[in-house]
């Protein structure tokens, strides 16, 4: 994109943002504040959030950064899945140029937009990125920080923030190595090569490519699944997965531990051996029944040598030319 587009490719660092203590600060429920930056649809149990610039394809700017904070605030105090999605067929399109041209040296330092990226990826409950149309630099950076990512046939995901005198400093010069590799990570960073949907799936950066309409289904589909397990086995289980290698194997073991004490887990496992032996019963039952019919009643020829029914003749005492006794 260039410069007079108003938005950028890449992602640099804002200038001097909040952490976002307050849970509703800037951003608004569905329905309300239409020009708030991140519109919330809040459930029982998961969370949707809209990247919501679409004037700009949602380029990410020091308000939007803002938003996501208190977003963020709001899920570690109340712990559940989001779903990340954009406004008008794109995700985000980049970093808003208006404000990156502008920033210098202690802006960079700051770590404004790798710092609202690493609190997504640390939330405690899975991130769902639905990638609809452009994900660059700075957006594309966003997508990294969830746990999944779902795309369509327009997804566009790069990150040429080197061609704007800059680099990929929120999270994708080490991040992308992560999740697909040393050679195309370095395609896409050093070379600018920005990835179709199809290309993208083929290396694991996106889980699944499905029909625009079907995008927001997916993405709820995806969420229900995880919001049926156990929420602390989840989230335990993400904190573990995200440790270093030398804390492991120590964290598991502890969050194993945590695990065995819970209520859920022993409701879980008493659930599920008892639909277990309930299936046992019911086949036991069923053999029994097809035991006490017997083989007429099921349906079963006579075994060689039983008697025929009703006094019928034995085969070798029918009558025709190869019957016993014949003479001609």
């Amino acid at each position: 994109m260039s410069a007079g587009d108003g938005f950028a490719p890449g992602g640099g660092e804002g200038s001097n943002g909040g952490t976002g203590s307050a849970p509703n600060a800037g951003a608004a429920s569905a329905g309300e504040g239409s020009s708030s930056p991140v519109i919330i649809e809040r459930h029982e149990d998961r969370m949707i959030i809209r990247l919501n610039r679409p004037e700009v394809r949602n380029a990410i700017d020091q308000s939007m950064v803002d938003a996501l904070h208190s977003v963020c605030a709001e899920l570690e105090a109340e712990p559940k899945v989001a779903i990340l999605t954009g406004t008008s067929g794109v995700f985000a399109a980049g970093a808003d140029i208006a404000q990156l041209r502008d920033r210098r040296r202690d802006d960079a330092l700051a770590g404004i937009n790798s710092k609202i990226f690493t609190r997504i990826q640390q939330l405690p409950m899975p991130v769902i990125a639905l990638v609809e149309g452009f994900a660059l630099g700075g957006g594309a950076e966003l997508a990294f920080a969830a746990d999944f990512r779902i795309g369509t046939p327009s997804t566009r995901i790069g990150n040429p923030e080197a061609g704007l005198g800059i680099l990929a400093a929120a999270g994708a010069a080490w991040r992308l190595r992560e999740l697909v590799g040393e050679p195309r990570a370095k395609e896409i960073l050093l070379a600018g090569r920005t990835l179709q949907a199809d290309e993208a799936k083929a290396i694991g950066l996106l889980n699944d490519v499905v029909d625009p309409e079907d995008l927001e289904t997916a993405g709820q589909a995806l969420a229900e699944r995880i919001a049926s397990f156990a929420p602390l086995a989840v989230r335990l289980s993400k904190s573990a997965f995200h440790a270093p290698r030398e804390a492991h194997p120590l964290i598991d073991n502890v969050a194993q531990a945590v695990l065995f004490e819970s209520q859920e887990k022993f409701a879980r496992m008493d659930a599920f051996l008892s639909k277990r032996e309930a299936k046992k019963a019911k086949k036991a039952a069923a053999q029994a029944a097809e035991a006490a019919a017997g083989p007429a009643e099921a349906g079963t020829a006579p075994a060689d040598g039983a008697a025929p029914a009703d006094g019928a003749a034995p085969a070798d005492e029918t009558t025709g030319p190869e019957t016993k006794g014949d003479k001609s």
